[in-house]
């Protein structure tokens, strides 16, 4: 071989992607539409990506001695994702991710009704947000893009709003990373609701995995879940997580912020500066030595420690996935954020790009 056919072939390696991506069917849904399935392939772990809802379904990642399981609660098909009511496994939400008061809200002395799916409010965009729709995806390096257009009135939302949402893996990192724009002023927040159990889909328990947040404040909520406005410290309560802590070292405590949801289910203000990517979350579980991290541009995150989920869907092990068997950190804006001028602002005008980058980083430790 020449010098010159070796100079070729190492640049041609050296640019070559470090993740292969692959896409396949994954079902059809009631109206006919085809599913597809991207997955994502490093060295180090393998990420897949449905089109219905752009979801996660998977991820596979190793233990401390090297074995790999998939640590994401999902199905083996779309079909099975159609069956009862879904608690948005793996979905993007939006286009208003979390809950908003009663629905409702005004911009620019304009009063909003959405649709409302959640007792008196609506959550994750209203009867049919984005979590129900089938988006249209390509390829992109080391990843899958997808996108979403949301017309004018969509679930009672102002604005045409044109969503993308890429996945890209890079080693041990999945970065999710979403732009919006709108032809008018309206609101937006957007997350990924994929539950983890880090001892992998199917266990019972996520009370033994050990959860640090990097906040020192969070945002308390009334009977229906929606925050009452306030930013209350979590000093000498069960939401201080600035040190390590079992899940369920204070979870039966007679809280009444407990109560009202059951266990955890509230948005922590994450520390820093709101706009730069930074550490939110660390979860570790003894048992396999798998650790999550979460970092985010967002000023918040959502801990939810899988209250309500009650045994109804089987998931691609074979196990029903009961109550506190997975566990979300969404990152987010706060709930309810354009009823409280003092949350930080959810509008996005026309001409504005909506940005938010999250990153899921896989880890074990001894």
């Amino acid at each position: 071989m020449t010098l010159l056919r070796v100079i070729l072939f190492v640049m041609t390696a050296a640019s070559s992607p470090t993740t292969i991506v692959t896409r396949t069917s994954f079902g059809t849904l009631t109206n006919g539409a085809k599913v597809d399935l991207y997955t994502l392939k490093s060295s180090e772990v393998e990420a897949r990506i449905a089109t219905y809802g752009a979801r996660i379904v998977g991820i596979d990642a190793s233990d401390r001695d090297g074995n790999v399981a998939d640590i994401v609660l999902g199905h083996n098909s779309v079909e099975e994702y159609l069956q009862g009511k879904d608690p948005y496994l793996g979905v993007v939400a939006g286009r208003f991710a979390n809950r908003i008061g009663k629905g409702q809200f005004t911009l620019d002395g304009k009063l909003y009704q959405t649709t409302l799916n959640d007792g008196p409010n609506m959550l994750h965009g209203g009867t049919d947000g984005f979590s129900s729709r089938n988006w249209q995806a390509h390829e992109v390096p080391n990843g899958v893009e997808l996108t979403l257009i949301s017309p004018d009135g969509d679930q009672g939302f102002p604005g045409t709003l044109t969503a993308h949402v890429r996945y890209t893996l890079s080693g041990n990192r999945l970065r999710i990373e979403y732009t919006a724009t709108t032809d008018k002023l309206t609101v937006v927040s957007l997350t990924n609701h994929a539950y983890f159990n880090l001892s992998g889909e199917g266990n019972p328990s996520i009370l033994d995995h050990v959860l640090t947040l990097e906040a020192d404040r969070y945002t308390p909520i009334d009977a229906t879940l929606i925050p009452t406005g306030e930013i209350a410290a979590i000093t000498a309560t069960p939401f201080d997580f600035t040190q390590p802590t079992r899940v369920g070292e204070r979870i039966g405590e007679d809280n009444e912020q407990l109560h009202r949801a059951a266990g955890y289910d509230h948005n922590w203000v994450v520390r820093g500066n709101a706009g730069t990517l930074r550490l939110a979350a660390e979860i570790f579980d003894p048992t396999s030595g798998r650790v999550l991290q979460v970092l985010t541009t967002e000023p918040g995150i959502q801990f939810y420690s899988g209250n309500f989920l009650d045994g109804a869907r089987t998931g691609k092990s074979g196990a029903p996935y009961i109550k506190r068997s997975g566990f979300c950190l969404e990152t987010q804006h706060f709930p309810d954020s354009p009823n409280h001028p003092n949350f930080p602002s959810t509008e996005l005008q026309s001409g504005d790009t909506y940005r938010s980058t999250t990153d899921f980083i896989f880890t074990t430790r001894k």
